[in-house]
């Protein structure tokens, strides 16, 4: 499946950041890695942190799935409320839901600072905006349960979105903790991180096969090699449904841009995370340089080709709705592109095996937060694969 469309920012801002070669050998390991994405990298840098024998194989350039797409806001917030959520899956379950990704953020930010080189990450506050005075009442309730579960959330009125952001919005939440971050680069990074640590990286690699070999996996690939293995995560993303007869996700287009830089004086207040409670939502973040990244007008994906013929409308689109929001900003579309997520039914991922597929694991981040998923999903098969009791894959198991 073609995940993005031709003009995504980060590739075209970074480069080729480091090349891997294809695999041409056949190869024994521990766990093979489908997936060179941030999830992907992720796993196997906390794989081979652990001292586990980890392969990692992509059919694309490392980074170049969705990876190149994601407009990477760090938040602890799922697509769907708290507030929503106890109502889904019980409030114990909820709430930590919620306190695993915020959690994984200040998680980000220690492994940001482990690499050798930087990958764009800042701490951020994050405003969540009441699109309109229905959504008032919904924002309390936010608010409240929050706030009772010890996640530090603000209430902002009118006035003060108006004297603090310039904003019209009738109410919102203002939240400490987030980020944002070069998931691109960020992939890349840990990748060559995990190499240092015995991870072997090959990317144009693709798998067509596999054979169930007792207690162990053979992996056929498209240049006649074959990789034995004892397990294998699939951290493919949106394109993991091939391999599993549980619908676990619906696919959605999602549609965003980034601008040329504008004066730093004119971004809003400390370049905060901003969304909405409507439903599709649009979501603005800043850039290192000082350029503004907004997405949303999502609908339903059906393919590639009539998503992204829909690029020039839908980027209008953006633009008139920032326009309404900040009208003393005036910004000129750099790059603008579509991507394709998986949005499931009560915003949480699916982390783990499924009897689907025997000795295997799956890290499905799916929804608006997937970069914090991967790091609850690394952590969770690096603990499986360590034989260690891991709380919080329950939260996430394929038969909830």
């Amino acid at each position: 499946m073609d995940l993005t469309s031709n003009f995504a920012y980060w590739p075209i801002q970074n480069g080729l950041i480091r090349a891997y070669p294809a695999l041409d050998e056949d190869m024994d390991c521990d766990v093979v890695v489908i997936g060179a994405g941030i999830t992907g990298a992720l796993v196997a840098y906390h794989l081979a942190e652990a001292g586990i024998k980890t392969i990692v194989l992509d059919r694309r350039h490392v980074g170049w799935g969705s990876t190149s797409a994601t407009t990477a806001l760090l938040q602890y917030e799922i697509d769907t409320p708290l507030s929503e959520l106890v109502e889904m899956v019980g409030e114990d379950h909820a709430a930590r839901s919620y306190k695993v990704c915020l959690e994984s953020i200040h998680k980000i930010e220690r492994l940001a600072h482990k690499l050798d080189e930087p990958c764009g990450f800042e701490r951020k506050k994050s405003l969540y905006l009441a699109s309109n005075k229905r959504a008032v009442k919904e924002l309390k309730a936010e608010h409240a349960i929050r706030n009772k579960h010890g996640i530090r959330v603000d209430w902002l009125d009118p006035d003060h979105l108006s004297t603090q952001f310039g904003l019209t919005h009738p109410a919102a939440l203002l939240s400490h903790d987030a980020a944002q971050i070069d998931a691109y680069r960020f992939t890349h990074q840990l990748l060559h991180k995990a190499s240092g640590l015995g991870a072997q990286v090959f990317d144009r690699t693709t798998v067509t096969k596999f054979d169930q070999i007792n207690s162990a996996v053979h992996l056929s690939t498209d240049r006649n090699c074959t990789v034995r293995t004892k397990k294998v995560v699939f951290a493919t993303g949106y394109e993991s449904q091939q391999y599993l007869k549980q619908q676990v996700a619906k696919l959605i287009s999602t549609f965003a841009f980034v601008s040329e830089p504008v004066k730093h004086s004119d971004v809003w207040p400390n370049g905060c995370l901003i969304w909405e409670s409507a439903r599709p939502y649009v979501y603005l973040r800043t850039t290192e340089d000082n350029r503004i990244i907004m997405g949303g007008e999502d609908e339903a994906f059906r393919n590639p080709l009539l998503r992204d013929k829909l690029v020039p409308r839908k980027t209008e689109k953006l633009l008139k709705k920032f326009g309404e929001m900040f009208p003393r900003i005036k910004i000129e579309v750099a790059f603008a592109w579509a991507g394709t997520f998986g949005e499931t039914k009560d915003g949480l991922a699916y982390i783990g095996e499924t009897e689907e597929f025997p000795h295997a694991y799956f890290a499905l981040g799916y929804g608006g937060n997937g970069i914090t998923y991967s790091v609850v999903a690394a952590e969770i098969i690096r603990d499986a694969m360590l034989g260690k009791q891991n709380n919080d894959a329950e939260l996430f198991r394929f038969d909830r």
